[in-house]
Parts: structure tokens; C-alpha cells; sequence
């Protein structure tokens, strides 16, 4: 809110200081990588430091952590002078490049030990550092900084985090006084007064014998396909929701191992559905596949746009076949017993509107041309749903929440005449009617903030899942595919510090312990991934764990696969211990090693956030479906009625 700040930072060109092919994400507020395995900070953390330093047109500024040169140019289009250090030559020697283009020539670049400070010129009226230092700040800062003076730094706050702090020498030069503002995370601070080692991540100071009690608790999985799973059924034992998540979107190992946990709990517990992290309209098409549906209207092809690879990949095609064939034997003799597959997520906007009217125009003509009234608000932006939610924040035009809550209400208005046509589409038409009015509050949502449009999104995949508890019966029992963010109560991790919920959180507050959430976590490998939304895929070699992660802790274990008990006394030496946050990796369809620490990890308390953790040390990708896994899964020719696509 500072005037000054927010003057520089309009002053400022970022895309200056970063990449040419990153420019057109300049203004995003993300780091984006640089040289060196390092990243130019976010405008907001930015502009909260030089906020944070409360800096005068007479101050003199010392930066620690030159970088890109970014966050030197705002403070000195706000002080007098600025001296900023960076440890590595060649961003030392772009930033001053870009010193010198932009004319920005009061601003001083030395190479060299930051946490040293710069002797030679202080006192400073504000230090600033941006990377995270050991939880006492480097001496040599706090000795150069004035009477009056702010160091503004991230400092360790426990093995997991980091906190932003101020501190104030006072005016008379002998007292500091320290304040926090807040959670942050940056790269450590490496040198004499911070953490030791070049290049190297700070040394994890955790207690001795953590591994080894890991690995006495551990139940080892030398063969994930064949090895018994008689102990995990025990202590699923009679939950109605069972949610297996994944550490990442595209990796083969995690898919095979939820459809062979899945498998079991169709054919010895009974379980009625299978709910994934995928979009309604797509997920219908494998539904009406497995459950031997007569083609009311012509297929389409589903997962067919970006990710595709999440979905439409050989795993994921050989469980669909599993599925299709136990509704085979079951379907004549217990009808009851054919297991649904269901989708979960709210991307499909235009494809539900396609399904809704597909479906009015079958049972209700007039009401059809009303709706595609209704609908062709949202015509515009179908290319791009994104933009709409833009459009709405500026206030261009009249939002389309009334039109496509209007529908789905009309729905409901008709629900007994429509269901006695046929009460199967009905659902579906009115689950699709209903995501279409979720969609359209959730691109709005996504200009005013992340944690609104994720809470929007979870929460319309918990209300799916209820939905669907519903359609399969009072006693029904389902599975759940999906992340781990998504499916680890988000009270125990960083996401619940922000406000944020989801599926798994919800899931516990409503079912209890009726919910049984298990996590997937590795150590390397590689994973299917773009580089940025919308990119192709890629297989990308995972990096070795963070030092401060649980995944590291458990490669320490030295045991390849293993199950990993949580649901036991919280008061137990391994609970108590685990309890301790750590970093846990969360990789989606986006990957991005070379700003890893920063772009994958959250803390999180393990014990709390899941009832169960399966380890799987070395991971390989998912491999995505192509005409030759089709013509292996089908030598006689692919079926008419087959879903999947190349």
C-alpha cells in the first residue's frame, strides 16, 4: 500500500530483467527461473520487502542476493543509493547490464559473500536479503546497519519454514528490536554468516534414529502387483470413502498401484464407483463404456485436450478394460453390482453446456432454445474460458451468473417429468448444468485470488462426490483418484494456512472416520509433464528429494516400497515425530526442476494429513495412449463403442 513501492514498481520494467521467452509471464506474480538454478522473485514479495524496509529519497540500501537485478531496480527508484552483492559473476555481470541500459547508475553490483555485508560502505538505512538465512541473522549485517536502521530478512523458523522479519536498530544504535511478517520461502543464503557449503542446501538438523523408526513401522512392498494387500483392507476396514491420491499427474507407477488397490476393494469389499480428478463429460464417456451402456447418441472421444496424458494413458486404459470386464460378469446376475467411473473436476464448461443441450433438445425442444438463449452469454469465450473471468473483473458487461444458474434451475423446476423419461441422463445432464454454473463462478474467482477459486473447485468436487454417495445408494462405498493436494486434509499442510480446503478435509469434517486418505510419495525417477500450460509433454527426470522432506526421509529408510501405517495412537513416538512439519513434494501437469524448492514444495504434518503413505522410491512416467498401445490392446480391431482416442 506503500505510494513510493507501488510508483516503482509501475516504473520498473520487469521484462528487462528476465529471459526472452519468459517475458510474456513478466507481470505473473510467480518466480521465474533464471541463471544459476536461481529465480526473479514474485512482484509481490517484492514489493512487501522494499515495503517491509520503509525506505526515505535520502536512504542508503544494502541488497544481499543481486539476482535478476529486479528487486535492486524498485529499491532504487525509491533511496538515493543502492549497493546490492551477488555470489555468482554472471548475474552479477547481466543485472549491472541492465543497470547501465536502463540508466539506472546509482545502483552499485560487487560479486561476493553477501552475509558479509559491504563494509566499506555502511552504515545502511536498510538492508534487504533476499534468500532465507539460519534462524540468527549474519552479525556482520546487523553490525552495518544504522542507528534507526531496518534489516529485512528470511530467517529458519523450524526445519520446514521460513519467516519474513524486520529488524530495527534503534535510534540511539543500541538496541534491535525484531518482528515477524509472515511465512516465506527462498533459496538459502549461502556464506560464512548464513548456511555453509557453495551451491549446496542447508543441512537438515533432524533428530537421529527418525529413518530407522520409519523403517521398523514400514510393511515393505516388494512387488506392488501381486504382493497381498490383506493389511491396508484391514485398516480401510469399513469406510465408505476410500481416497488414493498421487504425488504427481504423470507418473506410471502411482496410477498402476491405486488401480491394483482399487481392483481389491471392487472385488472384496464391494466398493460401488470409482471418482476421479477428471472432467464429468469425459469421465461419462468410460462410464457408459465399463457399464455396458447402449450409445443413446453418438461417442466422443474423451481427454482429449490438454493434459492428456492424465487421463488418456496406457494405466489408466488397462484399468478401464479391468472394469468392463468385471461389469461383464456381474451385470446378468447382480446388476447392482457394476462399478460407475465418474469425473470429479469443473473444466468443462463448454463441453457440459454441449451435454446439457444435447439433452434438452432430446426431451424438451423449447426448453432447449431458451437455454442456448441463456448459454451464448458465455459463447465468446469459449476458446479461452479464462478471459471471461478477466472480462467480468473489469466490470466490461453484465456477468453470466444469472444466465446459467437460471438453467440449472429450470432443471430442477422439471426434475420429476424429466426424470421419468429417462432418470439416467437426467443426473447427468443436471451434474453437467450444475458444473456449468460452478465453472463460471470458478473463472471469476480466479482473478480474485487463488484461494477462492481453489476452495470454489474442491468444493465442487466434494459435492460431486456427495452427489454420487446419492446416485449409487444409502450404503454405496466409492474411490477416489486425485492429487495429493487434494486428497491430504488441508488443515495439516500450508494450503490450510492460507484458507485454503479440499476434497480430503471435507471428506474427514463429513465422514469421519468413514474416510480412510492415503498418500503416494518418491524420491526420483521421471514424470509426464509440460514446462508450462498449454506446452507439450515431456518426460522430465525427477530431482533426489529435498533434504528437509519427508520423501527424503524416507529414502533414507533405504527401503525401496512400503506401506506406511498413520492411522495409530497420535501420542506414539513415530506420530509425535512425523508431526514435525516437513516439506512434501507436490508435482502436477506442470514440472519444473530447475525452480523445484520454490515451484513443488509445502510444508505439511504427514500424520495428520493422511491416515496412510505409500513410498515408492524410483518412479518411471505415465506413457500416453497411442495407436500402437491400441492396436496391442485390441489385435482384432478396435471396438466401435471403444472411448479412448489417439
Amino acid at each position: 500500500s506503500d505510494p513510493a513501492v507501488l510508483q516503482a514498481l509501475g516504473e520498473v520494467p520487469r521484462e528487462a530483467f528476465v529471459a526472452p521467452e519468459a517475458v510474456e509471464y513478466a507481470y505473473h506474480d510467480t518466480p521465474l527461473p533464471i541463471a544459476e538454478g536461481q529465480t526473479i522473485s514474485q512482484p509481490y514479495i517484492v514489493a512487501a520487502m522494499a515495503e517491509a524496509a520503509e525506505l526515505g529519497p535520502a536512504d542508503r540500501v544494502l541488497e544481499v542476493g543481486t539476482g535478476s537485478g529486479y528487486g535492486a531496480a524498485v529499491l532504487g527508484r525509491i533511496a538515493e543509493q543502492v549497493f546490492t552483492i551477488e555470489r555468482h559473476p554472471g548475474l552479477a555481470e547481466s543485472a549491472s547490464a541492465c543497470f547501465r541500459e536502463l540508466g539506472y547508475d546509482h545502483i552499485e553490483v560487487r560479486v561476493g559473500d553477501g552475509t558479509l555485508g559491504w563494509p566499506e560502505e555502511a552504515p545502511f538505512d536498510a538492508i534487504v536479503v533476499t534468500a532465507g538465512g539460519p534462524p540468527d541473522p549474519p552479525p556482520a549485517l546487523l553490525d552495518q546497519l544504522a542507528p534507526g536502521g531496518r534489516l529485512v530478512i528470511p530467517l529458519e523458523r523450524d526445519l520446514t519454514g521460513q519467516e519474513l522479519i524486520r529488524i530495527r536498530r534503534s535510534d540511539d544504535g543500541r538496541d534491535l528490536a525484531r518482528a515477524s511478517l509472515g511465512p516465506v520461502r527462498f533459496v538459502p543464503l549461502i556464506g560464512e554468516g548464513g548456511w555453509p557449503g557453495e551451491g549446496s542446501e542447508p543441512e537438515p538438523r533432524r533428530p537421529p534414529g527418525l529413518a530407522e523408526l520409519v523403517e521398523s513401522a514400514a510393511e515393505p512392498l516388494d512387488d506392488p502387483e501381486t504382493d497381498a494387500l490383506d493389511r491396508l483392507l484391514e485398516r480401510i476396514g469399513d469406510a465408505r470413502l476410500v481416497l488414493l491420491g498421487e504425488a504427481s499427474h504423470g507418473t506410471s507407477d502411482f496410477y498402476r498401484l491405486r488401480a491394483r488397490i482399487t481392483r481389491e476393494l471392487v472385488e472384496k469389499r464391494g466398493f460401488d464407483f470409482v471418482a476421479a480428478e477428471a472432467d464429468w463429460p469425459d469421465a461419462a464417456e468410460i462410464d457408459a463404456f465399463v457399464r455396458h451402456h447402449p450409445a443413446d447418441r453418438p461417442r466422443v472421444k474423451p481427454f482429449q485436450r490438454f493434459p492428456r496424458w492424465m487421463w488418456a494413458n496406457v494405466d489408466v486404459m488397462e484399468f478401464v478394460h479391468w472394469l468392463r470386464e468385471f461389469n461383464g460378469q456381474v451385470r446378468d446376475a447382480e446388476p447392482g453390482r457394476m462399478v460407475g467411473f465418474h469425473g470429479l473436476d469443473l473444466y468443462s464448461m463448454y463441453t457440459s453446456i454441449d451435454a446439457v443441450l444435447t439433452y434438452l433438445d432430446d426431451v424438451d425442444s423449447e426448453a432447449a432454445l431458451a437455454a442456448r438463449e441463456r448459454y451464448g452469454c458465455l459463447t465468446p469465450w469459449q476458446s479461452d474460458p479464462v478471459l471471461y473471468g478477466r472480462a467480468a473483473l473489469k466490470g466490461t458487461f453484465d456477468t453470466c451468473e444469472e444466465a446459467v444458474i437460471g438453467i440449472l434451475g429450470d432443471l430442477m423446476d422439471k426434475r420429476f417429468e424429466y426424470g421419468r423419461r429417462d432418470g439416467r441422463r437426467f443426473v447427468d445432464a443436471v451434474q453437467n448444468a450444475r458444473l456449468v454454473a460452478n465453472a463460471e463462478r470458478y473463472y471469476r474467482a480466479m482473478y480474485r485470488g487463488s484461494v477462492s477459486s481453489w476452495n470454489l473447485r474442491d468444493q465442487h468436487m466434494f459435492d460431486t462426490l456427495e452427489l454420487l454417495l446419492g446416485v449409487h445408494g444409502a450404503e454405496s462405498r466409492g474411490v477416489v483418484w486425485a492429487h495429493n493436494s487434494h486428497l491430504g486434509d488441508a488443515s495439516a499442510t500450508a494450503m490450510g494456512d492460507r484458507g485454503e480446503h479440499n476434497v480430503g478435509q471435507l471428506v474427514r469434517q463429513r465422514f469421519g472416520k468413514q474416510a480412510f486418505l492415503v498418500g503416494f510419495g518418491t524420491h526420483t525417477g521421471t514424470v509426464a509433464a509440460a514446462s508450462d500450460w498449454g506446452a507439450p509433454m515431456e518426460v522430465k527426470r525427477v530431482r533426489p528429494s529435498h533434504p528437509h522432506s519427508y520423501e527424503h526421509l524416507c529414502h533414507e529408510t533405504g527401503v525401496e516400497r512400503f506401506l506406511l501405517p498413520l492411522r495409530r495412537d497420535p501420542h506414539s513416538d513415530l506420530v509425535r515425530r512425523l508431526s514435525e512439519r516437513r516439506l512434501e513434494r507436490a508435482i502436477g501437469v506442470i514440472y519444473r526442476p530447475e525452480t523445484e524448492l520454490q515451484s513443488h514444495y509445502f510444508p505439511a504434518a504427514l500424520p495428520r494429513q493422511f491416515d496412510e503413505w505409500i513410498w515408492l522410491d524410483e518412479t518411471t512416467a505415465v506413457t500416453p495412449i497411442s495407436a500402437e498401445a491400441l492396436a496391442a490392446a485390441h489385435p482384432d480391431g478396435v471396438p466401435e463403442t471403444y472411448p479412448f482416442g489417439v
